[in-house]
């Protein structure tokens, strides 16, 4: 983690208040590398933008995965579970949305929507789970480092 006097001061960027809830906002649009032959965004795709969305998101609050390295711990993913209600197409764009359940403890349950930039019906809705593991013992940090849980409080904080 930075230090608290080099954290951002202001709102996280690119956070939303929605009626459903606090999000992060990570634009992309579908270039031909993430297509199939018919023009269709692969399945898997959707993770990787999800990914990106969160680490900008920790990156937009101090949080520089390389400094999570640096502390010894990392987050891993333990559960995954992803509803692709329809197909994104090459050239559209979206708004990976992201928001992290407050009071989890150990366990980061972060919630996503892929949406259509223009608005309309999601193309998918996941939730991932991360642990933060101790990189030098391969285990499962039982508590956050604190500085670790002071920065991640910001995201649930609505005003």
């Amino acid at each position: 983690m930075r230090n608290s006097e080099h954290l951002p001061t202001g709102a996280i960027q690119n956070r939303v208040v929605a009626e459903d809830g606090l999000w992060f906002e990570y634009p992309v649009r579908a270039h031909p590398h993430h297509t199939d032959y018919g023009g269709v965004v692969w399945h898997g795709q959707y993770i990787a933008w999800m990914e990106e969305a969160r680490i900008e998101c920790l990156r937009s609050i101090g949080i520089d995965y390389a400094d999570l390295v640096a502390l010894g711990c990392e987050l891993l993913v333990v559960e995954l579970s992803t509803r692709y209600h329809r197909a994104m197409r090459l050239g559209e764009t979206a708004i990976v949305r992201t928001s992290m359940e407050p009071g989890a403890g150990v366990r980061l349950n972060w919630d996503y929507q892929i949406v259509p930039m223009e608005g309309g019906d999601p193309f998918l809705s996941a939730r991932v789970t991360l642990v933060t593991v101790d990189r030098e013992k391969g285990k499962i940090m039982r508590r956050l480092p604190p500085v670790l849980d002071e920065v991640l409080a910001k995201l649930t904080q609505t005003s």
